[in-house]
Formats: C-alpha cells, sequence, structure tokens
C-alpha cells in the first residue's frame, strides 16, 4: 500500500490508517482539497466545495479519534455529496438555474446519517440538470478522467469522476434510470443501487419519486458496502423507505461465492453491446465459476415494453415534481430536461396506467428468473465511454443503451456495478450484478470475490 497516493488509497485502506492515527483527517482533508484546487478546473467535479465545514468536521474526528472516540470506518474519511442531497445554509443547486440560489434549512438524511458516523463533507458534486439527462446550457459539464473526450456518465457524473480522479474517497449518488450505474461503468468505479426503500429519499431532490434510488459510489466493494450501511434504513420522514433492519454490509466482503448460482442470457447480453463489454462479461463470469459459484444460463423477460413504460413513467414523474415551475418558468430550464417536461405533459392517465400494468408484468418476470439464480450479470454499460465527437453533451444518451439499467428501476431490484477490466483504448469496462429485493448482502458477497481476483480497481486513471 505504501507506493499508493493517499488520494487513491480505497476508503477501507484509509480508514484503518485513521483508526490507528497513522494519518490525521485535518492532514487528509487538507490534501484532498488541494488536490481538489488543482485539478476541478480541468475536471469540473465539484459545482462548490464546502472547505470550512470540512475542516471544522476534520479537526473534530482528529479530537475524537485521539480521545479514543472512534465512531467507525467512516470517521474523518472526506465524502462529497451529489448536488440534490439538501445541506443547511449551503446552495443545493441540482445543476439548474431555477434552484441556483437554493439554500435549504435542512440536511438529507444520507448526508446527516454520513455525518453521524465521522464523515467528512469536502462539497457538492456537477450533476445533470435535475438528475435528468442534459446539463443546464449555463452549467459546465464533468469531465472523464480516463479522457477528456470521454463521455462520463449521467446523473451522477460529478460522483463518478470525482471518486474515480481521487477528489474525494466516495460519493452520494442517485439513480432514476442508470444514474449509479452509468457513471460509474464510463469512469470505472464501484456503484451500488440498492433496492428501492433501502436508503431514504427525505431532502434527495427528486426526480421520479417512483423510480429514484439513492446509493453510494467508491473505489472497491468494501468501501461502497461500508458507505450503504451507513446511509440505509427506515426513515420516517421519507414513508417509502423500508423498514427491514439494516445488515452488516462489510461482513459480505470476503465471503466468497461457494454455491451462488449465477446467471447469464447470452442473448440479451450481447445484443448492441461492444464486442469488447461482452467479452469482459463472459471473462467475470467464467471468474466466478472458477471461484465457486455455479453458472446458469438464463432467459430473461423482454425488455421492449419495460423500457417504453419506463419513459412513460419517467416523464410524467418528472413533470409531477416540477409542476411549481412548468410550464410558467419554462425557459429557465434546458432543452434536454424541458423535453421531458413536454412528454410528461402528454402522458395520459391511460398511458400511464398501462405502463404501471407492465411494471408489475417485468416485475413477476425478474421474480421467476430469481426462482432459478441466485443473482444475474449483465453489463452496466453496453459500451465503453463512447467519445462525445464535439456534440452537446445533453445528447449523450444517445450514446450508452438503457436496457442494461432502467428496467431495475421500475422493479426496484438492486445492483452493484464494478470494474472489469479495460478495453484496447484502456478504458474502463464494467460488470453489473441484479439481485432479489433485499439481497445486498449477496450482490456484495459476489462482487468482492470477483473484484479480488482482478483487482481491475487498483488502476487510475493519469492525471
Amino acid at each position: 500500500m505504501s507506493d499508493v497516493p493517499l488520494h487513491y488509497l480505497t476508503l477501507t485502506e484509509l480508514a484503518s490508517l485513521l483508526r490507528d492515527r497513522s494519518l490525521s483527517p485535518v492532514e487528509v482533508t487538507t490534501a484532498l482539497l488541494e488536490r481538489i484546487d488543482s485539478l476541478n478546473g480541468k475536471l469540473g467535479a465539484y459545482a462548490r466545495t464546502m472547505p470550512e465545514l470540512a475542516l471544522e468536521q476534520a479537526r473534530k474526528a482528529e479530537q475524537e479519534i485521539a480521545a479514543g472516540d472512534y465512531r467507525g470506518p467512516l470517521h474523518g474519511v472526506p465524502l462529497a455529496l451529489k448536488d440534490l442531497c439538501a445541506t443547511q445554509e449551503t446552495v443545493t443547486g441540482c445543476g439548474s438555474k431555477i434552484l441556483a440560489e437554493w439554500e435549504p434549512d435542512y440536511d438529507a438524511t444520507v448526508v446527516t446519517r454520513l455525518m453521524a458516523a465521522g464523515a467528512v463533507i469536502l462539497g457538492k458534486l456537477t450533476m445533470t440538470e435535475f438528475a435528468g439527462t442534459g446539463y443546464h446550457p449555463e452549467a459546465i459539464a464533468p469531465v472523464n478522467p480516463w479522457g477528456e473526450a470521454r463521455w462520463p456518465g449521467l446523473s451522477s457524473s460529478g460522483s463518478g469522476v470525482a471518486t474515480a480522479a481521487g477528489l474525494c474517497f466516495g460519493a452520494t449518488g442517485t439513480d432514476t434510470g442508470g444514474s449509479i450505474r452509468l457513471p460509474s461503468g464510463a469512469c470505472g468505479v464501484v456503484g451500488i443501487k440498492p433496492t428501492y426503500g433501502r436508503v431514504s429519499r427525505h431532502g434527495v431532490f427528486p426526480l421520479c419519486d417512483t423510480l429514484d434510488h439513492v446509493g453510494p459510489m467508491a473505489r472497491s466493494v468494501a468501501d461502497a458496502a461500508v458507505m450503504l450501511e451507513a446511509m440505509a434504513g427506515r426513515d420516517e420522514q421519507d414513508q417509502t423507505s423500508l423498514t427491514q433492519p439494516v445488515e452488516s454490509y462489510g461482513a459480505a466482503v470476503g465471503a466468497g461465492v461457494a454455491g451462488v448460482k449465477v446467471g447469464i442470457d447470452p442473448e440479451y447480453c450481447s445484443s448492441g453491446t461492444d464486442p469488447e463489454v461482452y467479452a469482459a462479461l463472459r471473462d467475470a463470469v467464467e471468474v466466478l465459476g472458477s471461484l465457486g459459484a455455479e453458472v446458469r444460463e438464463i432467459t430473461m423477460p423482454s425488455m421492449q415494453e419495460s423500457l417504453a413504460a419506463w419513459m412513460t413513467v419517467f416523464s410524467a414523474d418528472a413533470l409531477a415534481v416540477h409542476e411549481q415551475w412548468y410550464p410558467e418558468r419554462a425557459e429557465d430550464y434546458g432543452p434536454a430536461f424541458r423535453l421531458y417536461l413536454d412528454g410528461g405533459a402528454n402522458v395520459s392517465g391511460a398511458d400511464y396506467s398501462r405502463a404501471q400494468v407492465t411494471r408489475l408484468a417485468l416485475r413477476r418476470g425478474m421474480d421467476a428468473v430469481f426462482g432459478e439464480v441466485d443473482v444475474i450479470a449483465c453489463p452496466a454499460c453496453a459500451l465503453p465511454a463512447q467519445l462525445l465527437d464535439e456534440r452537446a453533451v445533453e445528447d449523450a444518451l444517445a450514446m450508452p443503451s438503457v436496457a442494461f439499467t432502467a428496467p431495475y428501476n421500475l422493479t426496484g431490484d438492486p445492483s452493484v456495478t464494478l470494474p472489469s477490466g479495460f478495453n484496447g483504448e484502456g478504458l474502463p469496462l464494467s460488470l453489473q450484478l441484479l439481485g432479489r429485493h433485499l439481497d445486498e448482502m449477496l450482490l456484495i458477497r459476489v462482487a468482492s470475490a470477483y473484484e479480488q481476483a482482478g483487482e481491475w480497481y487498483r488502476r487510475h486513471p493519469g492525471l
């Protein structure tokens, strides 16, 4: 570990050094703030930093650890927040013009829980407008650290860039159609989209109330597991949050995959998929088999109708959130997000009802598949991070396919996305593992076993 730069330590590696006081939270936080100052002008990962708060929290963590009051593996660890997580007296702009000066008088539940675990909050991360598919024309899009002309994913793009570039040790993300998984895949980091309702959405500005998931993004599976454990749990301020007790997700790391049934549908996974992405997926499944998993071929439900249903629900739910401003302030939205609001205005009650029937049918279809296997392997991104080709960044959704992401927002199934290698151009490739509702423990087991076998997470962009 001695040859790993401080900023590229994993969160769990850093935690052990903070606990035994080999490093101090103030020292680490200062180093990260200096790195952000040095690189954020190029990468655009942060919408704003919070240095005074971060250093105050770091000093407090240092004092507590020195006094023997150690809170756990997030104590003194610098993290960052997607800029739709409400923070008191700090702008939470949501990548928009409409909320560009909004200063909430409360913290989101995920923020409260991370700070209660002792985390140091560095700042707020760049995102697409209201977590949709495009950036507001007045915003600066973040840059993929693996190549400045490459797509960084969306909408938690700043979270992916900052985590990959060593500008934080982990970040919050949200996912409505792939927005944890796509930037994780494009930037070569780990993202967990938990079961719908596993993490409270209170204080996280909504895109679509029935599709939104909140989860962690980090540089290793163990890191993401630690963050998820701190973030998850019932919240009376979010009635969609689940009541089931939070498990010790970190304990799943290293537990192995012996006897776990892993399914793959070759036709589903190869259709429209880059050959190198599919080859890496097959290799990953073979690795899991060699580690003791039982690999089975399966047949996934048809996704065509489900994707259309997702778009109907997406646009209608988004319109419901924004009816307080739309259409009166339509000109304050960027063109990409305005298209979704326009589309939502054209969704009829009958359209929405049919979409919900399709949603239920997909859920039943996935239940049938999970009757055969424990975990499903598929791509997260159909393509590696593609060249932007001088197109507007808001047009980038045409590049990746959401066929491997959006359906599982409809079903609410949990998933883990993690690095699975690199293509011939040196760009990250990714693996997505899907599980049954509330089966995050098993997903973390399988993901960590694969991660440790390949150690792709040890490669970092050359900045």
